[in-house]
């Protein structure tokens, strides 16, 4: 058996401590981008709570968000800051995919990468790496796929470094890492999982809980951290 790399037991570190990850709250790639959509800046429980609400007063076919009344989106969209943009790109997002891709983006996402990728851009609020997030969930491309909570633990942990500009970061923290984790949909889902829940609770960006972090030890930001005092 060959021998796991030292992000797979980095990985494995974080999975004891945090637990398994949850799964998705679903694997509709249309739904995922509703996901996205449905509550501005909300955090995780807020989210599912909005999009609970979406599929049982509303639904999540293209046809059922286009006639529902803004008045409907607005409430649901309270979840988050900004209600009445959430509203809109609910609206848009349904319109987009009814217009463009007959309302169901499950051929859309079995697309080779690049295409499907550059197909899901065209939605409220995914940019490359919110597309490959879709086409990671939705278990279409086995995508190391990173939020802003994730990236930054790869960062501090050394895969990857901090580049001027975001998208640039990400590309060296997504092809380092990738480097050390099996082309897996299901493996690279937990991967993007656990980081993104380290990064929320104990790697975040300020004042992050280094004594508690069960990787600490393997951490660049953390010895460097350690050298300074």
């Amino acid at each position: 058996m060959p021998s796991r790399s030292p992000l797979v037991r980095a990985l494995d570190a974080l999975e004891k401590l945090h637990g398994a990850p949850p799964a998705p709250p679903t694997r509709d790639p249309l739904e995922l981008v509703l996901w996205e959509n449905v509550a501005y800046l909300a955090d995780d429980t807020r989210r599912a709570e909005a999009f609970r609400a979406l599929k049982k007063r509303v639904g999540t076919r293209s046809e059922e968000v286009l006639a529902a009344r803004g008045e409907l989106l607005f409430e649901i969209g309270r979840a988050g800051i900004m209600p009445g943009g959430s509203a809109e790109k609910l609206r848009r997002t349904a319109a987009i995919a009814l217009e463009q891709f007959g309302g169901d983006l499950k051929a859309v996402v079995k697309r080779p990468l690049p295409e499907a990728r550059k197909a899901l851009m065209k939605f409220p609020s995914l940019g490359a790496p919110g597309a490959e997030k879709i086409l990671l969930l939705s278990g279409c491309h086995p995508v190391l796929a990173l939020d802003s909570n994730g990236l930054r633990v790869l960062v501090r942990l050394g895969y990857g470094h901090e580049a001027k500009s975001y998208a640039a970061t990400y590309r060296s923290a997504q092809e380092a890492a990738a480097a050390q984790l099996p082309p897996d949909v299901e493996k690279l889902t937990r991967a993007h999982l656990l980081l993104r829940h380290h990064g929320q609770t104990l790697c975040r960006r300020s004042k992050p809980l280094c004594e508690a972090c069960p990787v600490a030890e393997v951490c660049v930001y953390y010895r460097t951290a350690k050298r300074r005092r």
